[in-house]
């Protein structure tokens, strides 16, 4: 009997991170789907020990979407973990990141892809920033001031750092030290590394199902702690530049 062809190196990986979010990550695989039509690329999805059905959900998916992959965490270990949890088990060189919620446009991923790769080899990082952001008042205010903040200390010229989608390369995200809530600071550490960045402005939507995992006192406190960490890391690093065989 004649085996199945080994399936290609994928050149995109399309990571996700879902947590109690049965409602919106079946569309939101549709739509990234759509996206990367004509591409070669994999998604990943890695359920961070939803308690409804997610993990269900997404693999019901699997016939209808054969670049899709599902990941799925014993416990419950954050956003973060999750995110590094798919990049670990990508297999493309370059990493699209989404939050699960659906509020980040798949539409707007592949511009990010191009962008990143139309670069210099310097460039690792293209983010999203968020224009007409749908969330309340409170939360748009508090982003604003914690943005202003980071970016004032850490100098990482990033409006947007909360911004899920993001694409950049996988072995620039390898290189970094890994903490909890690193994704806020993916541009420091990148730019910490040597690595140039750019931002793109991005479509941003209205969470049609679930409900958010954070509070906005929650984010500040982590993200305070957080900040003098990544203070640290930097007054701690030393760029050699280009490292030569001789």
């Amino acid at each position: 009997m004649a085996r199945k062809p080994a399936p290609s190196t994928p050149d995109i990986s399309v990571v996700v991170p879902v947590f109690d979010e049965e409602g919106a990550a079946p569309a939101l695989a549709r739509e990234i789907a759509t996206a990367f039509k004509g591409r070669n690329y994999e998604m990943v999805f890695v359920d961070d020990a939803s308690r409804d059905g997610t993990r269900a959900a997404l693999k019901a998916l699997s016939g209808e979407i054969p670049q899709l992959r599902v990941l799925a965490h014993s416990r419950n270990s954050g956003q973060s973990r999750a995110v590094r949890s798919g990049i670990l088990g990508a297999r493309g060189g370059v990493i699209v990141t989404l939050d699960g919620d659906g509020q980040n446009d798949p539409a707007d991923a592949p511009r990010l892809v191009d962008a990143l790769t139309a670069g210099p080899p310097e460039l690792a990082l293209v983010g999203g920033e968020r224009v007409k952001r749908q969330d309340s008042y409170a939360k748009k205010l508090a982003s604003r001031i914690g943005n202003g903040v980071r970016k004032r200390l850490l100098n990482d010229t990033a409006n947007d750092t909360g911004c899920g989608l993001k694409a950049f390369r996988r072995e620039a995200f390898l290189r970094l030290p890994y903490f909890d809530h690193i994704h806020r600071y993916l541009p420091a550490l990148m730019q910490r590394e040597g690595y140039l960045t750019a931002f793109l402005p991005v479509n941003h939507r209205h969470r049609q199902t679930g409900a958010s995992k954070y509070t906005n006192l929650g984010r500040l406190w982590a993200s305070l702690s957080d900040l003098y960490g990544v203070i640290w890391l930097q007054s701690r690093a030393r760029n050699p530049g280009a490292v030569d065989e001789v």
